[in-house]
C-alpha cells in the first residue's frame, strides 16, 4: 500500500492505494482541518488508526522548501521529517516534495474537463511550463523537458519581493511596508494576503466599507471567505470587497506574467491553488490576462503563451501519489 497526501495550510487530503490501483481513484480517502493537529504525524496516526494496512511507502506534498528530507511548513506550525516519520510510524520508505513541484506531477494527468482556457495560445512541444497557484499562500514552480519527459523544478518564488506596476500598487507597498518587515507577492496574493489588500484600500479610502460587511469582519476568524462572499455573491453587495477582489487578479497577472516571462513559459502558464477556480468569470474578464501580457516590448511573445486555470482540486494530491507510485516501482 501507498499512503499519499495533499498537505495544505488549510486542509490535508489521505489518501491509500494499493498496488496496480488507477491514481485518480484511491482505496481510501479523507480530509482533515490541518490547524487541528499539533503534527503531521498525529494527523496520520489517527487516519492509519481507522485502516489497518501495511504501508510500503508514503509520498506528501507540503507547502515549504523541502531541505535534506525536511521541510519547515509554510503556513502551519509543523516541521515534517522524513526519517522522523518512516521511523515513527513503519513505513519503509517516506517522500516529501513541495507542494507546487506535486501539482507539477500531475500536470500529465489532468482531462481537458480539468483546465479551463484563458488564452489562445499554443503550447510548444517541449516548451517550459509554469506553474503558479495561489491557495493559502502563493506557490510557484517550472518544469523543464529533459528530452523524454517534463521534470518540475520546486521553488520559493512566492516569497519574492512584491513589485507594483500602477499608482495604487505602489501605495499599497508602501502601505504594507510601515506593516512588514518584507512585504513579498504572498502578502498580497494570496489567501492569506487578501485581507492586507482590503484594508488598505480602506484605510486610505480608495474604497469604502459597508456597513454588512463590517459586522461580519468583526466577529470572523477569517476575514477571506467574507470578503469572497461579499464581492462574488449574487448581490455583489460591497464596493471595497470588489475593489479588493479586482486589485488581487490584477497582481496575479502581473506576477504570473513575471514567472512566464522569466523562464520563458512557451509550453504554458497554469494557475493552480483554491483561488482561482472560485474567481473564474473574474479570471474570464479580461483584468487577469491585460496584467499578465503587459510586459512592454515582449507583449508579443508572451501573447504566444497559452494560459490555464487548473480546474480539479486534487491535482495536489494526484500529482504526490504519482510521485510516490513512481517511487515505489522503480519508474523515472
Amino acid at each position: 500500500m501507498l499512503l499519499a497526501g495533499d498537505i495544505g495550510g488549510t486542509k490535508t487530503i489521505l489518501t491509500l492505494y494499493s498496488e496496480g490501483r488507477d491514481i485518480h481513484f484511491p482505496d481510501v480517502e479523507e480530509t482533515f482541518p490541518s490547524s487541528g493537529y499539533s503534527s503531521l504525524d498525529e494527523m496520520i496516526r489517527k487516519f492509519l488508526g481507522r485502516h489497518d494496512f501495511d504501508l510500503s511507502a508514503a509520498s506528501f506534498g507540503i507547502a515549504g522548501p523541502v531541505m535534506d528530507g525536511r521541510v519547515v511548513a509554510t503556513n502551519l506550525p509543523w516541521v515534517v521529517d522524513r526519517e522522523q516519520l518512516s521511523v515513527s510510524l513503519d513505513i519503509p520508505s517516506v517522500s516529501l516534495i513541495n507542494d507546487l513541484e506535486a501539482v507539477a506531477y500531475s500536470l500529465d494527468l489532468l482531462e481537458a474537463a480539468d483546465l479551463h482556457r484563458l488564452s489562445s495560445g499554443s503550447p510548444q512541444e517541449g516548451g517550459p511550463r509554469a506553474i503558479i497557484a495561489p491557495g493559502t499562500g502563493l506557490g510557484e514552480t517550472y518544469m523543464t523537458w529533459d528530452g523524454s519527459r517534463y521534470r518540475p523544478q520546486a521553488t520559493e518564488g512566492g516569497h519574492t519581493g512584491f513589485s507594483p506596476n500602477s499608482p495604487v500598487e505602489v501605495r499599497l507597498l508602501a502601505y504594507l511596508q510601515d506593516r512588514f518587515e518584507h512585504v513579498s507577492f504572498e502578502r498580497v496574493c494570496s489567501g492569506k494576503g487578501i485581507p492586507n489588500l482590503y484594508r488598505f484600500l480602506r484605510d486610505t479610502g480608495e474604497a469604502g466599507e459597508s456597513h454588512c460587511t463590517a459586522d461580519e469582519l468583526a466577529v470572523s476568524s477569517d476575514p477571506t471567505p467574507v470578503i469572497f462572499d461579499h464581492a462574488l455573491g449574487a448581490e455583489k453587495d460591497c464596493s471595497l470587497c470588489t475593489a479588493t477582489i479586482d486589485l488581487f487578479t490584477s497582481i496575479l497577472g502581473s506576477e504570473a506574467g513575471n514567472l512566464a516571462l522569466k523562464i520563458n513559459a512557451t509550453g504554458g502558464l497554469f494557475l493552480g491553488g483554491g483561488i482561482p477556480p472560485r474567481i473564474l468569470p473574474i479570471l474570464e474578464s479580461g483584468r487577469f490576462m491585460e496584467a499578465f501580457l503587459h510586459k512592454g516590448r515582449l507583449r508579443h511573445l508572451m501573447e504566444r503563451m497559452p494560459v490555464s486555470v487548473i480546474l480539479n482540486p486534487r491535482a495536489g494530491l494526484l500529482g504526490a501519489a504519482r510521485y510516490g507510485m513512481e517511487r515505489l516501482t522503480g519508474g523515472p
